[in-house]
């Protein structure tokens, strides 16, 4: 067996015997007695547990730090990275960190519960731009809740951060500094980590033939629904296989054809991808979740969990996109829109796992529109999830994909509707005529969300709000030339 191996304070921490379901704010908190990191909601909602984990780029060149929710995050996936803490932050005089003394001058701390979570979350904006726009300060802070304060006088905080001096051991060029990558290339491993329960294959063979050898394995990625199970369920996990530390998962690849993304890439680099490809998914993508929990979960791992709710699944449906699944040394590919087949239920075989999602870029000049409806603007579920790929030609629709996530059991198209729009002019009459269809596609539930009727209503209204932004009765226009059209 091995023991997990991480940076903390520019040293090399050794951790054995200890389950593999514990979690990173389990053991800064009862076995290290860092009690800044807090937990407050245990499920990655409320950002009191943030932390910063440093991991070597791709090419080794540098340090990555990203901010994550230490309290559903397992400790063994942190092998061979580093961690930093609230108290890593301070000089070894005492000195405290621009981020520290930008809160503490602009009085955006009261109870101070939820400050280290905070400050985390900003320090590791401040790795990476160097005058943060307000923008930038709430959209990092969209995981992290104040109960007191008031959120002005923190954003200011972000705001204001980089006029105060740097710090030697943490200024922004912190990640290029020699030491750092020579501690973290000295931690890194060439073989898989195995704990009692635990495997962590290093390349996709390894985990091809770990998956085979357990059948019934659980494929762990980021872990931002998995760590629920233990953490607010209370269940005993099945033997895991991890597939953070496969490399060749971790590729996103981009053609004039076709986007690639590997079943290790996490969110924010998936979406990153998406939006760059598909600019008018920029407010799904911004919606989906908060940067700790975009940065440790993977939009494989969203897709192949395969909740009714999950976002990315009817974004990349409309999208006609593919699934590359391997088991052993076979590999097929199925579109993803066949991948489920009832509730939470999956096309995957008994050691299968998802390779990547391949989403072709067609050259046909579709419009592409992703809503999102939710009790909450960030940080929320959705009730209804509605996505929209359709291309007009003369006033006419040639062709319509429709996806809603929210509406059944699972995600899912609307083939009704659909039907009912291509061929049909581009007119309002003939939208009122497919939103009727949509109570011939889905029979919603009703839970605390939302009722059924709201859902089929709110269905309808967000394909007349696709129409309106897309020319209405006008000639259609291109997406880029209606961005600053409202509903």
């Amino acid at each position: 067996m091995s023991a997990i191996r991480f940076l903390l304070d520019g040293q090399s921490v050794c951790v054995e015997n200890v389950a593999c379901t514990t979690t990173v704010l389990e053991y800064l908190r009862e076995v290290l007695q860092r009690i800044g990191t807090k937990e407050g909601c245990a499920e990655g909602d409320c950002g009191a547990c943030t932390v910063v984990l440093g991991e070597l780029s791709a090419d080794g060149s540098r340090v990555e730090y990203r901010a994550i929710n230490s309290c559903i995050r397992f400790l063994p996936t942190i092998d061979g990275q580093e961690l930093v803490t609230v108290e890593s932050l301070m000089g070894a005089d005492g000195s405290l960190h621009p981020v520290q003394s930008a809160m503490l001058h602009q009085h955006a701390s009261q109870c101070g519960f939820c400050t280290p979570g905070f400050v985390m979350s900003l320090f590791a904006l401040y790795l990476q731009e160097a005058s943060p726009t307000r923008e930038q300060v709430i959209d990092t802070l969209s995981g992290n809740l104040c109960r007191c304060t008031g959120y002005r006088p923190i954003i200011e905080a972000g705001m204001r951060m980089g006029e105060y001096p740097a710090t030697p051991h943490w200024s922004r060029d912190a990640p290029s500094q020699g030491a750092r990558l020579n501690r973290l290339r000295a931690i890194r491993r060439d073989e898989a980590l195995r704990l009692p329960g635990f495997c962590a294959p290093r390349t996709i063979d390894e985990l091809a033939t770990e998956l085979e050898a357990h059948p019934g394995a659980l494929i762990l990625a980021g872990g931002t629904d998995i760590g629920l199970w233990v953490t607010k369920q209370l269940r005993e996990l099945p033997y895991i296989v991890y597939i953070g530390a496969v490399s060749e998962l971790k590729h996103v690849r981009c053609s004039a054809e076709m986007l690639e993304i590997g079943a290790g890439a996490s969110l924010t680099d998936g979406w990153r991808t998406l939006v760059a490809a598909f600019p008018t998914l920029a407010e799904m993508a911004r919606r989906f979740g908060s940067p700790p929990v975009r940065n440790s979960g993977t939009l494989c791992g969203n897709l192949a969990n395969g909740s009714p709710i999950g976002d990315a699944l009817p974004v990349l449906i409309a999208l006609e996109a593919q699934l590359e699944l391997r088991r052993g040394s076979s590999t097929r590919l199925l579109p993803l829109e066949q991948f489920y087949l009832g509730y939470q239920r999956t096309a995957l075989e008994p050691g299968e796992f998802v390779v990547s999602v391949k989403v072709p870029l067609s050259p046909a000049a579709r419009w592409i529109a992703a809503y999102k409806v939710s009790k909450r603007f960030e940080q929320d579920i959705s009730a209804v999830a509605a996505v929209f790929a359709v291309q007009v030609e003369a006033d006419r629709v040639v062709a319509a994909r429709i996806a809603f996530g929210g509406m059944a059991a699972i995600a899912t198209r609307a083939p009704a509707t659909e039907r009912a729009l291509v061929g049909a002019s581009w007119t309002k009459a003939s939208i009122e005529a497919a939103a009727a269809k949509l109570a011939e596609d889905f029979t919603p539930l009703t839970d605390m969300r939302a009722s059924s009727v709201y859902r089929l209503q709110a269905a309808g209204n967000l394909l007349r709000r696709f129409y309106l932004e897309h020319g209405g009765s006008l000639a259609p226009t291109r997406t880029a030339d209606v961005a600053s059209v409202s509903a």
